[in-house]
């Protein structure tokens, strides 16, 4: 992570090239986790219907409360709280011993109800806003909902038709973080580009971005962990509101909302990372 940032803001100029890919990188991702995926396996809790309610009305809750203050700053606070739960997610939940089956479905839950949720916010408070509303959602619904939902649906049809081609795709799924990495190098370096145009003044809205997105990564985790105790779930409930798809969320930020506002998400992949490597070493400890 950290040489695919620093790798990213080097050589901006070159992956700026290059930021026409990320959408078919995250298809790809996605498409790789979810050809693993048993949906017999997989079912609705009362923990993963709070978790949404959190996701999604927890975005526009934060939205509309810091909207007056700075608009940029609920903007990168907002997409951080919407982002689906990162395609790594089940893998940290396993080195936590959590549950990996309730963090798989909740992943998958998530990715969709962002899907359909997704064109209507942005619809309100994006780039989009000042077109007709139904013409905004069918604008944003083309590439949202098609990026999330079209590679569940593949996989699907896959594992229904070509089960032993679908599991030869499932033991590539590796490559997810190749793929993760090369997507990160180019998000870091297009929000270098973004952060160069900015004149001086807009140096103190990124800093309040990058900190707002401390603040909701933390709550995230924290307000996860206590909802999954009350379920006997802690490491999913925490792992799946707290550890987002910041690639999603930078891409979003960059395409629908003030390019600024992608600070929030990019910042977050520190953030949520730390937080991480904390709960790892902390585990190993008690071990």
């Amino acid at each position: 992570m950290p040489i695919s940032i620093i790798v990213g803001a080097l050589f901006y100029k070159f992956f700026m090239m290059l930021s026409f890919l990320t959408p078919y990188l995250i298809f790809v991702m996605l498409f790789l986790t979810y050809c693993n995926l048993k949906v017999k396996d997989m079912r609705l809790s009362r923990l993963h219907i709070w978790l949404v309610l959190i996701q999604i009305l927890g975005s526009l809750a934060v939205f509309f409360a810091l909207s007056p203050f700075n608009v940029t700053l609920a903007q990168g606070a907002m997409v951080c709280v919407l982002a689906p739960t990162g395609t790594a997610a089940p893998v940290i939940t396993g080195m936590l011993k959590g549950n990996v089956g309730s963090l798989t479905a909740y992943s998958l839950i998530s990715n969709m109800c962002v899907a359909l949720a997704a064109p209507i916010i942005f619809s309100f408070v994006g780039t989009y806003q000042d077109l007709p509303f139904f013409e905004s959602f069918l604008a944003i619904s083309q590439r949202v909902f098609v990026l999330l939902f079209l590679p569940f649906a593949l996989a699907m049809v896959l594992q229904k038709f070509t089960p032993v081609i679908t599991a030869k795709i499932a033991s590539y799924s590796s490559l997810s973080f190749y793929l993760w990495s090369l997507a990160l190098c180019i998000v870091t370096g297009r929000t270098v580009v973004f952060i160069l145009k900015q004149n001086g003044n807009s140096h103190i809205t990124e800093i309040l971005v990058a900190l707002g997105a401390l603040v909701v990564c933390i709550c995230q985790f924290v307000v996860g962990r206590g909802i999954g105790k009350h379920y006997d779930d802690t490491v999913a409930g925490g792992q799946g509101l707290g550890q987002k798809n910041t690639i999603l969320a930078i891409w979003m930020a960059q395409t629908y909302l003030n390019p600024i506002a992608s600070i929030g998400p990019g910042a977050y992949v520190l953030w949520q990372n730390i937080i991480n490597s904390y709960q790892v070493w902390l585990h190993r400890k008690n071990l």
